[in-house]
């Protein structure tokens, strides 16, 4: 148990001599997640969820599958997505609450380095882009999609009741050294507005079904 603490301490000093950050005991310092907050990521996610289920409501099979062209991805496709990420995002809040806070980390960052300023994709990105070498957050398309929606407000629903109901400080509980798990957050709602935003797209085409 000696060395493996050992280890850890240096392990730990080498991360914050790396990031050219410093601990401190002095509590004024550290952060913390409040009720605003969690009022701020609640509101927010139940108006995520909110929007993407009036745009999925009552679609025929052909609108769940149509697509703009061979390279673009349905309705259907584009809820999976966002189901995909959710589930990669998920597994990094819980590794973050497994880890522990860790209070004397200050080289953390503001909110406004985590917001969204092309929510309504005036530039489109491509999703392999953030996740070389690999692909998976690219939907394979063989879900139904109506199940993609179930998929996706039952891992929704799961983030709302954690919020909720938890008292953990989510301002030092960190993803990577950057991101706390209330940024975290606010990456869930924006992703979602982003991909509303474009199941609209989809349904403005010409030839979306009627």
């Amino acid at each position: 148990m000696k060395i493996t603490l050992t280890t850890l301490t240096l392990v730990f000093g080498l991360l914050r001599f790396a990031n050219g950050q410093t601990v401190t005991d002095n509590p004024s310092t550290i952060p913390v997640w409040t009720e605003a907050d969690r009022k701020y990521l609640l509101d927010n996610l139940t108006r995520s969820k909110d929007e993407l289920l009036a745009e999925t409501k009552n679609l025929t099979k052909a609108q769940w599958n149509f697509k703009e062209s061979t390279d673009r991805w349905s309705i259907s496709q584009i809820v999976e997505h966002i189901c995909l990420w959710e589930v990669a995002m998920e597994d990094q809040i819980s590794t973050s609450l497994r880890i522990g806070p860790i209070p004397g980390f200050t080289d953390y960052r503001p909110d406004s380095v985590f917001i969204d300023k092309d929510i309504n994709r005036l530039n489109k990105t491509l999703t392999t882009e953030y996740s070389k070498p690999f692909t998976f957050g690219v939907p394979l398309g063989n879900n139904e999609g109506q199940n993609n929606v179930i998929w996706y407000t039952t891992m929704t629903n799961e983030s709302i009741s954690f919020l909720k109901t938890t008292d953990a400080n989510l301002r030092v509980h960190y993803i990577y050294f950057t991101a706390n798990i209330h940024q975290r957050y606010m990456a869930f709602f924006q992703h979602t507005l982003r991909h509303v935003a474009q199941i609209r797209e989809v349904k403005k085409h010409p030839k979306y079904p009627k």
